[in-house]
């Protein structure tokens, strides 16, 4: 297959990049910065410099034609002001998305975030630090906007992230709302970056997840054997 993955040079990204090159398939890590284009070949992908924030659809899709998958894995990242949340997490994922449909790209992976329901209909959940808030309200979009187009997609919400080693067991379960609107509660927890990249590696290879919002988290599962619940 051929897989193009937006934010390519992320901690996640770069994981899924080497586990997917390894299985064989051709990685395009898309990238701002092209000072990153080393560190990509060294995990196996082939580096493209596109700026998300100021691209159109037309030069995104380019990059796409021919993919079999889209990957969001794009952020403003700590310390980015709301503007930049908006433009990054949510412009940038409606972007690639646009691109997708115009390239004809029917598979589209998302990562988002534990506690996006949070914000859902403007609320301002108590405790929520206010930069965390607008983070949560991007990626909220970010996932309607996904949810509502006629892609296979797949959206994953992990818990906290941490670097530790992998584990390759998980607990991944259904969430954001239910058929009537009513929001599901989600496991607090956290998980390592390459145990969410072989989880995104797996949906990749098996095409599961299809319309399916996902929870991420470390658990007793198999990797392989959690995925397959929804297949």
């Amino acid at each position: 297959m051929q897989i193009v993955i937006a934010g390519a040079h992320g901690k996640i990204a770069r994981s899924l990049s080497r586990e997917l090159s390894r299985d064989g398939h051709t990685v395009i890590g898309l990238i701002r910065n092209p000072d990153q284009s080393a560190d990509l070949i060294q995990d196996g992908a082939q580096p493209v410099v596109l700026d998300l924030e100021n691209s159109s659809v037309d030069a995104v899709s380019a990059v796409l034609a021919g993919a079999d998958v889209a990957i969001f894995a794009a952020g403003a990242g700590a310390g980015s002001n709301d503007a930049r949340k908006t433009s990054v997490d949510l412009g940038a994922s409606v972007l690639l998305a646009d691109a997708a449909e115009a390239a004809g790209v029917r598979r589209f992976v998302q990562i988002s975030s534990t506690g996006a329901d949070l914000v859902r209909n403007d609320a301002t959940p108590a405790g929520v630090p206010a930069d965390f808030v607008g983070y949560l309200q991007a990626k909220l979009g970010a996932e309607d906007d996904l949810a509502r187009r006629d892609l296979s997609w797949t959206i994953v919400r992990p818990g906290t992230l941490t670097d530790e080693q992998p584990t390759g067991t998980v607990r991944l379960e259904r969430t954001g709302p239910d058929a009537n609107g009513a929001v599901q509660p989600e496991s607090e927890g956290s998980v390592p970056r390459a145990d969410v990249a072989a989880v995104l590696a797996e949906l990749v290879r098996t095409g599961a997840g299809d319309a399916t919002i996902l929870h991420l988290i470390s658990g007793p599962v198999p990797v392989s054997e959690a995925v397959a619940v929804f297949a």
